[in-house]
């Protein structure tokens, strides 16, 4: 029997999944629960498991695609029939351009036919045809060949740039999944058809939905149409059919035609934004391009906003920790043998974030339009570097937490953050964040805001200096602070009695750890 692999939808906000990675190849056999594939979405990153035991028959989304949720991304040969023939559904697997041949029992008739259709049905190529004469085509994952020749000096036309926007496109159409598009009445009593992430776009830039014109089917207006609103200013509309490139990017000075932009993949369509340097000007010399992954994508994204949305305002402390670090190397074999956990500095910084917060609510909010939100509870988000990135998963009601029970929160999630295992839940309702670079040398860092919030801390390296004390020099373990801030809400003498707060929990270290 064949069981459907789906893409899962992993929180109520979420309509769509990028395949990352398979864990397993066609043909080889999974057993249920068993992590099947990766991917990847605006929230986490995680591990799927296979919903049941068996033969991977088909692989249907490759990796790198981006599908709405519940779509069937691959097939399962349930137990018995893997048995029977495991080479038969390799072979299957390994000649899918093929129909399938018919079979007997549930599997014949109409589903059967639906299925043989889905088979049948050509796959997106991920990049167009260059036209350079050449005859050849950009292979997935390769770096971009209209790239290296535009830093050559030969006129090609950007076939994957065009691809890559189309394959936004599709991605624009699939954000509501099977939600009922948005109906707004305009001016003239039509109505307007978006994407929630489209009319997410529109409410952060105060653009009015019914004066665009969409280029989708029925005038749904996509992802490139509301970014090409955004780099107008608001105040155009977007053309019937614009070319992806024209629409999703603000246009540069004209450029002699032997010397067109080369394509810059999917990260700056993403971004809606053009490059500060003029691109003729990256591509020299020896050199290679690859592409963004999915959640490079994504904090580009994310950070982009921030600063586009939040006016950023720096302060910048520094606190002594020479008790704290006393009072950690003292206790930290007991602490570790009793609790069976690692202490680190993080949970010290957190419980001053809390004392700090609760001194000064304003900066545990966040914007809504005109309105401030202040939230009564105080949710830390803690960033996690991991190989191809970061995330900010969030420990929740973090004022209700003694030393022990920050530990521990720390700890699980920065280890299911590293081994994919996060929920959505995780990374959502932070109030306040936290980021450490000194954890890797950093002397001091100035952090983008995590929207919605309107404030990050910046712990720097915790280094030994000399320091004046009582008019006296003396050696220290000092820390460098930085708090980033939005000066729509937060104004610089909130910020630096914040900041003076958290110094002083940290100087008069007073809560016991064991």
């Amino acid at each position: 029997m064949a069981v459907d692999v789906v893409m899962p939808q992993m929180g109520e906000s979420i309509f769509e999944g990028t395949i990352t990675k398979w864990l397993k190849k066609p043909g080889e056999r999974v057993e249920r629960d068993e992590p099947l594939f990766e991917i990847s979405t605006d929230k986490v990153d995680a591990e799927i498991p296979a919903p049941s035991a068996g033969v991977l028959k088909e692989i249907k989304v490759n990796e790198g695609q981006t599908v709405p949720v519940q779509t069937v991304v691959g097939v399962i040969d349930a137990a018995g029939a893997a048995a029977g023939a495991p080479a038969g559904a390799k072979a299957e697997a390994q000649t899918p351009a093929k129909a399938a041949p018919a079979k007997s029992g549930k599997e014949s008739g109409p589903a059967q036919a639906k299925l043989e259709a889905s088979a049948q049905q050509p796959k997106p190529t991920p990049a167009a045809p260059q036209a350079d004469g050449s005859g050849e085509r950009t292979k997935p994952g390769a770096p971009d060949t209209a790239q290296t020749k535009q830093a050559a000096g030969k006129d090609v036309e950007a076939g994957e740039e065009n691809s890559a926007h189309e394959a936004e496109d599709e991605t624009d159409e699939s954000e509501s999944g099977d939600e009922s598009p948005e109906t707004a009445a305009g001016g003239d009593g039509h109505n307007v058809r978006s994407s929630p992430l489209v009319r997410r776009i529109a409410r952060e830039n105060k653009i009015d939905l019914s004066t665009l014109s969409g280029s989708g089917a029925g005038g749904r207006i996509s992802k490139k149409d509301i970014l090409a609103a955004v780099a107008a200013g608001g105040s155009r509309q977007a053309s019937p059919a614009p070319r992806p490139s024209q629409a999703a990017l603000a246009a540069p000075p004209a450029r002699p035609a032997a010397a067109p932009p080369p394509a810059t993949g999917g990260a700056a369509a993403h971004v809606g934004l053009e490059t500060a340097v003029p691109r003729e000007r990256i591509y020299f010399g020896n050199y290679e391009v690859q592409p963004m992954s999915v959640m490079r994508q994504r904090i580009a994204e994310h950070m982009v906003a921030s600063k586009r949305v939040s006016p950023h305002v720096y302060s910048i402390d520094e606190a002594d920790m020479t008790k704290i670090a006393g009072v950690r190397a003292k206790a930290k074999t007991e602490f570790e043998s009793r609790f069976e956990t690692k202490l680190s500095f993080m949970p010290f910084f957190l419980s001053a974030a809390v004392e700090a917060l609760r001194a000064f609510p304003t900066v545990n909010s966040s914007v809504d339009g005109n309105n401030v939100v202040f939230h009564r509870e105080i949710n830390l988000g803690v960033a996690v570097a991991l190989d191809n990135g970061l995330i900010v998963p969030v420990v929740k009601n973090a004022e209700e937490k003694n030393f022990l029970g920050l530990q521990r929160a720390v700890n699980d999630l920065a280890e299911r953050a590293r081994t994919k295992k996060l929920k959505p839940e995780d990374v959502q309702e932070g109030t306040f964040a936290i980021t450490n670079p000194g954890t890797f040398g950093g002397l001091m860092g100035l952090p983008i805001i995590n929207q919605p919030n309107v404030a990050i801390l910046g712990v720097g390296a915790i280094q030994k200096r000399a320091v004046v004390i009582d008019d006296a020099i003396a050696i220290r373990s000092m820390v460098y602070l930085t708090l980033s801030y939005d000066h729509r809400v937060v104004d610089g003498a909130t910020a630096h009695q914040f900041m003076g707060k958290v110094k002083e929990t940290l100087e008069h270290w007073a809560e016991p750890i064991i």
